[in-house]
């Protein structure tokens, strides 16, 4: 399957490409841009040059104008870059177009997350999880697979429609590859939900939030175990779920996917399983990197991505990772220009719409292991009353416990 998608591509240099419109503006587009250069470096690329343009909406030909167009092909002669990115989910029409005018691979953002989704799968489930969300991103793209056929056919009446009959032939098998991935994914689905019931009614804590903030650290030093964790996108796809124990009372946390901006509906489609942690949590703590520029955006992002896995509102703690790398540039008393979010400290963010959430918010670094006391007493205590209220007859345990402490 691998071969559909970009492994021809790596270590290649590339050019990435973004639109400005009433939808995301430039400073939108620009940070787009970043992480889609993020992205790219995860898949063993570099990217070199970014392209933007102003539209109003994309060109439903070549996604750009054709004259930015123009202006890319020349930079990629000149430079001899082989690879174009673009940030959004292009149609079949658009790639086949954009191919034609470049003569060379072009990738959007669903099928290079789909390429690091690949490559970061370990067990059989990711990897079926995985490969199914492929073959149906791919499904509509298959024309543009048999566009060779075009130069070969001529005006010859011998040659017509050999493409059409390929490309039927290969709908079909991919559609039958469809059918088979989503009967294995049932069957590895019923295992798993047999296994979530064997837990018990142990009160279960799921870690959420955009890729990159710090969760898999943070699963670390909660559960005292040694998930994988490292500064690259995407490093966690498998749910990782742990025993954990503070003071007294025992739980249990998962550790999940990490989220992201324009997340391919197919993966979304095909993980689901994988997100019934997040469905079948008792409290969510939403893990954010408060360091990032634009983190409240990411806190949407996810809160939209919950939104669409589980509908039921859930008790939710917001943890402010990498304290540690926030900085600010404090304006001059003689600087009469409108403040902007890089001038706001720490202190003043949390006094903030923060400062409303009182025992909902938690500020720490997982790496410098600051305040992590303090989030541990968090959780504790939502998961104390979420115990209590499932087992009231616990409660009077707790109290003399509580006792003995004191």
């Amino acid at each position: 399957m691998k071969d559909f998608i970009i492994s021809e591509s790596k270590n290649e240099q590339a050019i990435l490409v973004g639109l400005i419109t009433h939808e995301q503006n430039e400073d939108q587009v620009r940070e787009y841009l970043d992480e889609l250069a993020f992205l790219a470096e995860t898949a063993g690329i570099e990217p070199v040059k970014n392209f933007t343009q102003k539209l109003d909406y994309p060109n439903p030909v070549t996604f750009v104008g054709t004259g930015k167009l123009q202006e890319i092909k020349q930079y990629m002669e000149d430079h001899e870059i082989g690879l174009v990115i673009f940030d959004d989910e292009l149609s079949p029409k658009q790639i086949r177009n954009i191919e034609k005018e470049l003569q060379v691979k072009i990738l959007d953002r669903t099928s290079l997350i789909l390429d690091i989704f690949a490559m970061r799968a370990q067990t059989a489930y990711a990897k079926t999880q995985v490969e199914l969300a492929q073959y149906q991103y791919l499904l509509p793209r298959l024309t543009r697979l048999w566009s060779h056929l075009d130069r070969q056919r001529g005006g010859g009446v011998m040659m017509r429609g050999v493409g059409e009959t390929q490309l039927e032939t290969d709908r079909r098998i991919i559609l039958d590859k469809i059918a088979k991935l989503k009967e294995d994914l049932k069957g590895i689905d019923k295992q798993m939900a047999s296994q979530r019931k064997n837990r018990g009614k142990m009160v279960r804590v799921a870690l959420v939030g955009y890729t990159n903030v710090g969760k898999s650290t943070l699963m670390n030093l909660l559960s005292k175990s040694e998930v994988f964790a490292e500064n690259r996108l995407f490093a966690t796809l498998d749910t990782t779920v742990r025993k954990v124990i503070i003071d007294n009372l025992p739980f249990l946390l998962s550790d999940t996917v990490g989220f992201i901006r324009k997340l391919p509906t197919h993966l979304v489609e095909s993980f689901k399983s994988t997100l019934d942690e997040v469905r079948e949590a008792d409290l969510l703590v939403h893990v954010v990197d408060i360091s990032h520029p634009n983190f409240e955006e990411q806190i949407e992002v996810v809160n939209k991505t919950l939104l669409e896995i589980d509908k039921e509102e859930k008790p939710t703690i917001l943890v402010f990772n990498k304290v540690d790398a926030f900085t600010y540039t404090p304006k001059d008393e003689d600087d009469l220009t409108p403040r902007t979010k890089e001038n706001v400290s720490l202190d003043e963010l949390k006094k903030s719409w923060m400062s409303k959430m009182h025992d909902d918010c938690v500020f720490i670094s997982a790496k410098e292991k600051m305040n992590i006391d303090e989030l541990k007493q968090k959780v504790y205590d939502r998961v104390k009353e979420i115990h209590i209220e499932r087992y009231p007859y616990n409660d009077f345990l707790f109290q003399k416990y509580d006792e003995e402490i004191e």
